[in-house]
């Protein structure tokens, strides 16, 4: 026998977001690191969602632009934006993603901007369908490197409620 059947167990914890009960209101759940953008991420998604707006791929046509340079895809943005959350807030804790309410891009993003996002629960309840789950309304905003927001969205996901946790219990 070795010396590894000797030693005491070790508490393993699993990486995971946050069960319904510990999901707080009038919290702001910093994610971070952030996401550098880069010329390749969206060109890859822009031709990979089928979106052939020169806007996003064409950098001649897009030097003629109020922008003077290519744009990215507001759809790559929000993605990006509600990514940045999953690790501290959803990782095998969610059920499904139910949907997404108001979506804003006060600013654009361009190549070389690097995304940091945070989130806040606007509010929270037990599911009347689904004992065991509860649905939570996010409010996520995604900020470039300098402090500027540049997108905004509710979305409605359906989460575990924790094993044997108090709402859980109260079904």
């Amino acid at each position: 026998m070795g010396d590894r059947d000797q030693e005491a167990p070790v508490e393993r914890i699993a990486q995971r977001g946050l069960y319904f009960e510990e999901l707080r209101t009038g919290v702001v759940y910093e994610h971070r690191p952030g996401r550098t953008v880069t010329e390749a991420d969206n060109t890859l998604f822009t031709t990979l969602t089928m979106n052939p707006a020169g806007l996003h791929l064409d950098a001649h046509f897009s030097a003629s632009t109020e922008f003077g340079r290519p744009l990215v895809n507001s759809l790559f943005t929000l993605s990006t934006l509600v990514g940045l959350s999953v690790g501290q807030l959803t990782q095998a804790t969610t059920v499904a993603n139910l949907g997404f309410g108001a979506v804003e891009f006060p600013r654009p993003v361009f190549h070389g901007d690097t995304l940091y996002a945070e989130s806040s629960v606007l509010d929270k309840r037990l599911s009347s369908s689904r004992p065991g789950n509860g649905v939570v309304r996010f409010e996520h905003r995604a900020y470039n490197q300098r402090g500027e927001l540049v997108a905004r969205a509710e979305r409605s996901a359906l989460m575990l409620c924790a094993p044997g946790g108090a709402a859980e219990g109260a079904r």
